[in-house]
């Protein structure tokens, strides 16, 4: 057998192409650990391979082009590929490059390897014989951290990739803020006000950037709908479709909503799809590993309380509230607190739910790497005396059982500080949390 020619064709380009624009840079950072296979996971389109273009183009301003290779193996005409089609291609580079092996580093960057079959042997055999670095990306569940783990036996290390954060958003469209929020002007502020409220109604996947709502819409849903055929029914060979669409569909239409396995369970039931409750604990994993939704436990030592309460269920843009939503509600608040919970997923930070022997909840109890914490309430609208006197109560209440944490209000904009005036609350618009550096406690 020899190399594959399509293999053979994507090797001539990519060692002397000219890499295409890099396009909006991430704030996402390979760790600075030697001698580990990189994986580039994350939710479908939300910008790995741009991420390994960027990769590759930093690396190519201080190397030759042949020596930092982007192969991308998301290509009907590979459908098939046997694992030995890597040895050729290795085998093959080192016949037109001679004189780099064994002496100088050579930077792979493998997209959508998954793939290729038993990929993961080929790599760790790279990393102990050859002289190179390989960053590798999947979609979804195909290529999960505990699998790079597994199948790497400890030599990678995974780095999620997912839609634009709000600094990205606004970088996108060359808005990105230069100066501290109290440096800046009326006009200044006013402009990352209204994009703000743009970013919770159209999220942040690169490709929906600056469409008009229908065609961001229809092109929303069919990324959940690719999701969910290419990286749940037929990884998992789920054969409770219809059971799997309705639970999608159900969790999308209510962001941000508590709920149990057994609910979901008996509302199943109701509609017509028997299906049994491990079933249902089964699809919700599923979806939760396709990077489609993040559950947030109750906050608690006790793995009994954690399992017995219901968790909260994220989608993982806010642009999904709107693509999805069939009952005309705005539902501002919970695409803020989707917003506070991504970026609380991009600071790397343990989180939970509060709820307080008072019956009081706080949205997020989140723990740093650094080893600071924060009690995070999320409110859009404090006009109405009941509303600011319940949020402020929640989190007193949660503050006196969390007493390392810092008690914060995250608020829409600066029009809700006016009714807190009165107050010791920390509390600031959730623009201003989400620009500031990741490391706050």
């Amino acid at each position: 057998m020899n190399l594959h020619p399509i293999l053979a064709e994507k090797l001539s380009g990519a060692c002397a192409e000219d890499i295409p624009p890099t396009l909006t840079l991430r704030d996402a950072a390979l760790p600075a650990v030697p001698g580990k296979v990189h994986a580039i996971i994350g939710m479908r389109r939300a910008g790995k391979t741009t991420f390994l273009r960027q990769l590759q183009a930093g690396q190519r301003k201080s190397a030759p082009p042949e020596r930092a290779i982007y192969l991308s193996f998301d290509d009907d005409r590979l459908a098939g590929i046997e694992l030995n089609q890597l040895d050729f291609l290795l085998e093959e580079y080192y016949r037109r490059y001679p004189v780099l092996r064994g002496d100088k580093t050579i930077h792979w960057y493998l997209d959508e390897i998954q793939f290729v079959p038993g990929w993961e042997r080929f790599v760790r055999r790279v990393m102990d014989t050859e002289k190179a670095e390989i960053v590798v990306s999947g979609s979804s569940a195909r290529m999960l951290s505990r699998e790079v783990h597994t199948s790497l036996r400890g030599r990678g290390m995974a780095t999620v990739i997912r839609p634009f954060s709000f600094r990205e958003f606004l970088r996108h469209r060359g808005e990105e803020p230069v100066k501290e929020p109290q440096r800046w002007t009326a006009p200044e502020r006013s402009l990352v006000e209204k994009r703000f409220r743009e970013f919770l109604v159209e999220g942040g996947f690169p490709e929906t950037q600056g469409l008009p709502p229908v065609s961001r819409i229809e092109l929303l849903q069919g990324y959940v709908d690719t999701v969910l055929f290419r990286d749940v029914i037929e990884r998992y060979e789920v054969s409770q479709a219809a059971a799997l669409r309705w639970l999608m569909r159900f969790c999308l239409r209510n962001p941000a909503g508590s709920f149990s396995a057994h609910r979901l369970h008996q509302d199943l039931k109701s509609q017509g799809h028997g299906v049994s409750k491990d079933v249902v604990h089964a699809l919700l994993g599923y979806l939760m590993d396709a990077f489609l939704f993040t559950a947030v436990s109750l906050a608690t030592e006790s793995e009994r309380k954690r399992n017995s309460n219901p968790r909260k269920l994220y989608p993982a843009d806010p642009g999904f509230i709107r693509a999805f939503d069939s009952s005309g509600r705005a539902n501002i608040g919970h695409a803020l607190e989707t917003a506070v919970l991504n970026e609380l997923e991009r600071r790397s930070a343990e989180f939970a739910y509060v709820k307080t022997e008072e019956g009081f909840e706080v949205d997020f109890l989140a723990r740093y790497p650094t080893g600071g914490q924060e009690l995070i309430q999320v409110c859009t609208d404090l006009s109405a005396p009941e509303t600011r006197a319940r949020e402020l109560r929640s989190l007193q209440a949660a503050a006196k059982v969390h007493r390392h944490a810092t008690a914060r209000l995250l608020v829409l904009d600066r029009d809700a500080l006016v009714h807190l005036r009165d107050t010791n609350v920390n509390a600031q618009p959730a623009y201003e949390w989400l620009l500031s550096a990741p490391e706050r406690a």
